[in-house]
């Protein structure tokens, strides 16, 4: 497990979103759009820094620096939630068995080997951008490790793909839980994706698994994110006692991606794509 605190863990807790859910105007929507396309900008020169060697601190300085000179601020830095501490940086970075929310320390340095996700979420004229990939590091990434992160992003686009207009946001869980455990992985259940526009999250809340019901109508207007995290052990999760580091159970690694969506009248869009991204073979 991971060694930062030697304090006792607390139990995660599932994140239940109510209220209303935010339906978005076509300039909202545009707005977005906008967002969206710099948060995938964000990773995309993330990448171009990641090798061994590199210390999350100088990542989360690197998205700093571009973030401002966008104009645009972090929506993690001074972030609160359930009573933790305001989040002290302008990314997440989570490495080996941090499930998400790990934070960024500039003697922290990735060595071959590792696998780190780093999650970014600018807010640019007012919208959130939220998306997050896993990095592998150097040449000595385990096999196990390299097919966790694959099947990772496989299963972030497979539950892309289960949604549709007027379908149903279970149907995102099903298919990600479905492939995942078929192949033996243990699939968070405490962190889930959610509603986002102009306030971080909102509703509605998108679970990784099969829940009871069908789940909220999915209809013109709505964005969300979609943000699996699997685990090559079992789902469950500690938090650290900074609050917000949160690391599998039993010490297995664990891997994520993210991107945000926005439902239109013509279909599905993902508006956090890399440059050069597009789906994986499924």
């Amino acid at each position: 497990m991971t060694k930062m605190i030697k304090k006792k863990l607390r139990r995660s807790r599932p994140a239940w979103r109510g209220g209303a859910v935010t339906r978005l105007s076509p300039g909202e929507q545009d707005a977005m759009r906008a967002a969206g396309a710099f948060a995938g900008e964000l990773l995309d020169q993330v990448t171009k820094i990641m090798r061994p060697g590199v210390s999350t601190g100088e990542l989360d300085n690197l998205v700093e620096t571009l973030t401002h000179e966008r104009g645009a601020t972090s929506a993690p830095h001074g972030y609160r939630n359930h009573g933790a501490p305001p989040f002290p940086s302008h990314c997440c970075t989570s490495v080996n068995d941090v499930v998400c929310h790990g934070i960024p320390d500039k003697a922290r340095v990735l060595r071959d080997g590792d696998i780190v996700n780093v999650d970014v979420t600018p807010i640019l004229d007012g919208f959130h951008g939220d998306t997050s990939r896993t990095f592998l590091l150097g040449e000595n990434v385990s096999q196990k490790a390299r097919q966790l992160v694959a099947d990772a992003r496989r299963a972030l686009w497979l539950g892309i793909f289960a949604v549709a207009p007027e379908g149903r946001t279970s149907a995102i869980g099903s298919a990600i839980q479905d492939f995942a455990e078929a192949r033996g992985y243990g699939v968070v259940r405490e962190f889930t994706g959610h509603g986002t526009g102009r306030a971080f999250h909102t509703a509605p809340t998108i679970f990784h698994y099969r829940t009871p019901g069908r789940g909220e109508r999915i209809t013109p207007g709505m964005a969300f994110t979609i943000e699996p995290m699997i685990n090559l052990g079992h789902w469950k999760t500690e938090v650290l006692a900074d609050g917000w580091t949160a690391v599998t159970a039993d010490g297995s690694l664990s891997a994520q991606w993210e991107h945000t969506l926005l439902v239109t009248e013509e279909g599905v869009e993902v508006l956090t794509l890399g440059q050069k991204e597009a789906p994986p073979p499924l």
